[in-house]
Parts: structure tokens; C-alpha cells; sequence
């Protein structure tokens, strides 16, 4: 009886363990399936201190996370005029993010640097990158690849001030359509004290905002340029007609004198603080105005060289690249992330908080954008978009503005200057090719 009972025990011990085995590899299996069996991975993301940008990285993340509860991400932002030298310091020490929001104009440079890896292929290839972004992306590619991809792109328009058109006797639904009729609204807008001091400027010149974009991408082009050539190597100003467009460009400054670079800082602020009547500015800065903005305003597209004459505008974009050096699981979280970031939900989202146009061309003739009043004018704008070439973004820049402040500030003749410019501009070309 006792061998029995001991028997039968150890039948049902067996049977329990059986059981609890097949439990163990239930629980199991639906773990490798699930989030909770995950090894969980931290990933970092760099970006320049835009407030709506960083306002909207953070709840980006949060969703990113709630879908993805074993992946975390770190959000870190720098001012502007620290950002490229906080990458570089980061980089070369070891310890950079893993995904780096940048300019699309800084990417020659960040590729040159070895910051960057090529887009992998099981993310999107370079087939179906262009099939599914607006054609704009195309400059940033290099050597055949695509290092980096965006959530939405700019254009530029003009924002302006519908009250100070009333009160300077001008129709406030009526925006100038050329460049000469800009011009004429901006001197009835633009006031002085009885010392010449500039009060209010009816158009903020300028040129390290969007001043030089809109010179070399639209006013060039209006006046017959094509300002690069199509490999980028050479700047092609040099002619009678890019010194026409270029002394016009300046006069509206120098003897027209409409605005001022640095009037009340910089031509936003002008505009936000009702001071400026017209500036030129991309749609990224539409939720600022409109918090800041203590009157009516409008936007409306880029004018012309004549009515009807050739449309132009400058397009831009921030991108979003995985860093050198990022494998493995890092790697797969990176990926999966800025999958998030540039899916069509999240850049409607974008749109909607921050202000910039979707990059998936798949938006091009939704309705609800293009014939908004507010985004319209920038949907327009990017039909006839060019974005540069930039080698150097920030050594280019440089050079426009410190040029620029010879004729403004020295009274160094337009002529001169223009040459020198050039020169300049094609130096830096040169050197870029040269070593790459």
C-alpha cells in the first residue's frame, strides 16, 4: 500500500512538472513576442533650441515610448551658435548622440567629418527615400547616398503687417506682387525721427536671416541666373545680368533705405514688435508671429521681377541622421525612431505645432494645406523651390555678410565688392572639391 501511494505521488509530481514546464514555455514564448522580455535600450537625440521644435520632440517621445516601452530616448538641445561646435566636441571625444537633427546645409561638412552613417537600406532605400519625400531632398544626397532624412521642408513668403498697410493709406488685402511694388509700400510704411534714426522700417532688409537665400535663389533666378552649376562646383553670378540683380538686391537698403539689418535686432523681432511692415521669413516662424503678434497680418507669396515674370523661392529643411558608430540594438532603436519621426502622422503633427511643410510628397495637393490662407502661400512657394548646394553652409554665409558690410558700412563700391564676393564664394567651392 505504501509503494503504491508513493507510486501515484510520484506520477502526479511528474505530471505537475510537465505542467509547469508547458506554462514556463507559454509565458515564454508570449514574452519573446511581447515588450517585456525586450532588452531595454537608451538612445539620444541632438537638436538646435527651437522652442516649438523642443516643445515637440518632447511629445514626439512620449508617444514614440508609450508605442515602444523598451526603447528610451533622450532629448538634448544647444543654442544655434553652439550646436555644430558641441556635435564636434561630442564626436571626437566619443560620446555623441545617437541621431542628429542638423541643417541640410551642414551635411556636406558632417559627412566630411565621418559624424554620419548612410541611411541603412532596411529603413527606407535610396529608391523609395525618392519616391517618397519631395524632390527637394535631392541635395542631400552625396555620392549616391542619403545620410540623413526629414520630417517637413520650408519655403519662404512675405509676412506682413495688414495694420501698418491701413494706416500708411495701403490696401490691407492687396500685398505687393513685385519687387518694385514692395518697395513702393515699404517707403510710405518706413518712418524716421528728425535725425534720420530709423522708428519703423516698412521692409527688414537683411541678410544673414533670409536675406542671401532669397538673393541667390530667387532674385538671381528673376533676373535670368542660374546661380550654381548643376554639380555644384561653380558659382555662375559673374555676368551683367547677376550684378543687376545684385545692385538692386542692395539698393533697397543702401538708397531706397526701407529697413535696416539689426533694426530692433533682427527682422522677426521687428516684425513681432509691429516695427516692421514686411519681412521675408519661412513658415517655421508662423507659431511664433502668431503668439507674439499684437495686430492683423498676412502671409502671401514671394513677389516677382515683373507680373507674370518667373516664380522662384528657396527651399529648405531640417534632417534627421544616425551617427557614426551606432550598432546594434542603438542601432535598430535609431532606425525605428526616426521611422516614427517621419511617418505621415507625425508630420501632420509637425505641421500642426510647429509650422513646416510635410516632406512626404504625398501631401503636395492636400487641400486642407494649400488653401489655407496662413500655409498656402508656402505649399505655393515650394513648387518653384531651389534648395542650395551648400559646401559650406556657414563659411558661405559668412562670406555674404562680412562682403555685405563692406558696401553698408565701409561705402565700398557695389562693383568692387561684387567681384570680391565671387571670388570668395568660388574659393570656398574650390577648396571643397579639392579635398573631396
Amino acid at each position: 500500500m505504501k509503494k503504491t501511494c508513493i507510486k501515484l505521488l510520484l506520477v502526479i509530481m511528474a505530471f505537475s512538472l510537465v505542467a509547469l514546464a508547458g506554462c514556463s514555455n507559454s509565458d515564454n514564448s508570449s514574452s519573446s513576442n511581447g515588450s517585456k522580455s525586450k532588452k531595454q535600450v537608451t538612445i539620444t537625440y541632438w537638436q538646435y533650441t527651437f522652442p516649438a521644435k523642443v516643445s515637440e520632440i518632447k511629445n514626439l517621445i512620449q508617444k514614440f515610448e508609450a508605442e515602444n516601452p523598451n526603447i528610451t530616448v533622450v532629448a538634448q538641445d544647444f543654442p544655434y551658435d553652439q550646436y555644430n561646435q558641441k556635435v564636434a566636441a561630442a564626436m571626437h571625444a566619443g560620446k555623441g548622440p545617437d541621431i542628429l537633427n542638423l541643417y541640410y546645409g551642414w551635411l556636406p561638412q558632417y559627412v566630411k567629418q565621418n559624424y554620419l552613417q548612410p541611411i541603412p537600406k532596411d529603413l527606407l532605400t535610396t529608391s523609395e527615400i525618392e519616391s517618397y519625400f519631395v524632390p527637394m531632398i535631392k541635395a542631400s544626397k552625396i555620392n549616391g547616398k542619403y545620410y540623413t532624412l526629414p520630417i517637413a521642408v520650408r519655403s519662404l513668403a512675405l509676412f506682413y503687417n495688414k495694420d501698418m498697410f491701413k494706416k500708411a493709406g495701403l490696401d490691407p488685402n492687396s500685398p505687393p506682387k513685385t519687387w518694385n511694388e514692395l518697395i513702393q509700400d515699404a517707403k510710405k510704411m518706413t518712418k524716421r525721427d528728425a535725425n534720420g534714426k530709423l522708428q519703423q522700417e516698412g521692409f527688414a532688409w537683411d541678410v544673414n536671416g533670409q536675406g542671401y537665400h532669397a538673393f541667390e535663389e530667387v532674385l538671381l533666378r528673376q533676373w535670368g541666373i542660374e546661380p550654381f552649376s548643376k554639380d555644384g562646383k561653380k558659382v555662375q553670378w559673374n555676368t551683367s545680368h547677376g550684378l543687376n540683380a545684385f545692385t538692386y538686391w542692395i539698393n533697397m537698403e543702401k538708397k531706397e533705405k526701407v529697413g535696416e539689418p539689426n533694426f530692433l535686432t533682427d527682422y522677426n523681432t521687428a516684425f513681432k514688435a509691429g516695427k516692421a511692415g514686411i519681412i521675408i521669413d519661412g513658415s517655421f516662424d508662423i507659431a511664433a508671429i502668431r503668439d507674439a503678434a499684437k495686430f492683423n497680418w498676412g502671409v502671401t507669396t514671394l513677389p516677382v521681377r515683373e507680373v507674370g515674370g518667373l516664380e522662384s523661392n528657396f527651399g529648405s529643411y531640417w534632417t534627421n541622421g544616425i551617427a557614426k558608430g551606432v550598432t546594434g540594438e542603438k542601432l535598430a532603436a535609431s532606425d525605428k525612431f526616426i521611422k516614427f519621426l517621419i511617418s505621415a502622422e507625425t508630420q501632420k503633427e509637425w505641421l500642426k505645432n510647429v509650422g513646416e511643410i510635410p516632406a512626404a510628397v504625398s501631401f503636395a495637393n492636400d487641400k486642407t494645406i494649400s488653401n489655407d490662407p496662413i500655409y498656402g502661400p508656402f505649399v505655393q512657394g515650394l513648387k518653384n523651390s531651389h534648395a542650395t548646394f551648400f559646401v559650406d553652409e556657414a563659411k558661405e554665409r559668412d562670406s555674404m555678410s562680412s562682403q555685405i558690410d563692406k558696401i553698408l558700412l565701409n561705402n565700398e563700391s557695389i562693383d568692387k565688392t561684387f567681384n570680391s564676393l565671387i571670388k570668395e564664394q568660388q574659393q570656398i567651392r574650390d577648396d571643397y572639391f579639392q579635398n573631396n
